[in-house]
């Protein structure tokens, strides 16, 4: 594991009985990622994050947190690291604010001499500022999750560690969500974002680990992940014409074709813009040229050869 990997796991694996959970998992996050994490509900993500944290043991291999043994250098480690695993559990007659400095003098490496401060900008930073004193039972199920981010922010970690950290928030409050995981990644912390939400990690991740019944199916950049499949789209009024030019080129072809949807057509080594002046030097009209791309769900399902739904 580099000095740059912030999670490095090798071989991870947990067994409860007989059931392998996660099986041999391989992670390499590295510093000032924002990393999805993303897999079907029951996959071991979860399972998985309480592992890196020191809360499960492993049945076999190893994991480094900050370039430390976990759970061996955990004293160390963990004062370093904001979690949010599992939804937050709160005190529901306290306000919010007490809940924090509850947490936050019961953690690890807690510290006094700015807890009021640091309680102060991290409630600032979820929006929860005009509703700290509010008793949590008087919480909804987006603002309780807000504050469990809230208590993950408050030692200004170098690492954060989200499980589901967008369940029970609104549209709104999921942008939010988004926006500050993009500026604390902007700002140096790195985040390992679990999640069963596709359009999540798509959306905003710069890479991401694809885990199905516990094993790794892929890590790599999202833009990797969703590269150009080599296919384009053509929407022309000429699709009869636009066929016979492809057919006369080496390598190209024709993958289907409709009078309404146009050509799919799958590329030879032959870039998008070339073919585009093929067409148009043999006086096709062309209305749209567009580089077919996988999308998450896509690339899961090529991966796991199954159609069962992740995001939903």
């Amino acid at each position: 594991m580099s000095g740059a990997t912030v999670i490095g796991t090798e071989g991870l694996t947990k067994r409860f009985g007989d059931m392998t959970v996660v099986d041999g998992l391989d992670l390499d996050v590295h510093e000032g990622d924002l990393f999805g994490f993303l897999g079907p509900n029951g996959s071991g993500k979860t399972t998985t994050v309480r592992m890196l944290l020191g809360l499960v043991f492993a049945s076999a291999g190893r994991v480094e947190l900050l370039g430390q043994e976990m759970p061996e250098r955990s004293a160390a480690v963990l004062p370093q690291v904001g979690a949010l695993v599992e939804g937050p559990g709160f005190y529901p007659e306290r306000s919010g604010r007490r809940n924090l400095v509850l947490i936050d003098a019961a953690g690890p490496g807690g510290s006094g001499h700015d807890r009021t401060s640091r309680i102060e900008a991290a409630l600032e930073r979820v929006g929860l500022a005009a509703v700290g004193r509010r008793p949590v039972k008087a919480y909804s199920t987006g603002m309780r999750q807000r504050l469990g981010l809230a208590a993950a922010l408050l030692r200004r970690p170098r690492l954060l560690v989200l499980d589901e950290p967008t369940n029970g928030l609104d549209p709104q409050g999921i942008r939010e969500v988004r926006t500050l995981l993009v500026e604390l990644a902007r700002e140096g912390t790195t985040v390992f974002l679990s999640s069963h939400l596709l359009g999540e990690v798509e959306a905003f991740c710069q890479r991401a680990a694809i885990v199905h019944r516990g094993r790794l199916m892929a890590q790599d950049r999202v833009d990797r992940l969703l590269a150009p499949t080599g296919t384009v789209w053509v929407e022309t009024p000429d699709v009869d014409r636009a066929a016979a030019v492809v057919s006369t080129m080496s390598g190209s072809r024709v993958e289907s074709q409709d009078q309404r949807r146009g050509l799919r057509i799958r590329l030879d080594g032959l870039a998008p813009e070339d073919l585009n002046a093929r067409f148009v030097g043999a006086g096709i009209r062309v209305r749209e040229l567009v580089r077919e791309r996988l999308s998450l769900e896509e690339v899961f399902i090529r991966l796991t050869g199954e159609t069962t739904r992740v995001d939903g």
